[in-house]
């Protein structure tokens, strides 16, 4: 594959889990009354993402889960969540980089997730000025979220690891 190829290839796969990551977070969701967010599952794709397309997953990754909230009404979370799950996807390619052993790349998916769950506690409770006791009420459901996501990276990697060797990525 020609690096031409190559680059309009990681562009497709790009905007495919750009899609993917903003479906998986809008459509499959179990709503927080305590948040007034929500639980789903976007962030097992990011993941997934990440050991698929390595550093394209970071933007496709910020770019899905910022139009979730554009269009699903969090107007106030757009900017934090390009940020923060742009960082989760780049903490997971790390992770995934250079073949590590499986049990590392789990650690990284871990690893990841207290990203997320960590920067919406901080953006909740300093720069949105929710308070403390509003922030660290999100922190269980955030946890859950991240945990789902690490249990969607574990379960489907060896997949997204036979299609990374089909496509020849």
């Amino acid at each position: 594959m020609t690096d031409r190829n190559h680059h309009g290839m990681q562009l497709a796969l790009g905007g495919m889990l750009a899609a993917l990551v903003f479906v998986a977070t809008s459509f499959f969701k179990l709503p927080v009354s305590v948040t007034q967010g929500y639980i789903h599952l976007g962030d097992g794709f990011i993941l997934l993402g990440a050991a698929l397309l390595g550093n394209t997953a970071i933007v496709a990754a910020a770019l899905g889960s910022a139009l979730a909230d554009l269009l699903g009404g969090y107007t106030l979370y757009i900017l934090p969540t390009f940020l923060i799950k742009g960082a989760v996807a780049a903490v997971a390619v790390w992770f995934f980089a250079a073949n590590r052993p499986l049990w590392l790349r789990v650690l990284g998916m871990v690893i990841a997730e207290a990203v997320m769950v960590l920067g919406y506690f901080l953006v909740e409770w300093l720069v949105l000025g929710y308070g403390l006791a509003a922030a660290a009420g999100a922190l269980v459901p955030n946890m859950v979220q991240g945990l789902s996501g690490v249990i969607i990276g574990v379960v489907l990697l060896p997949l997204v690891q036979r299609v990374k060797g089909v496509l020849k990525l």
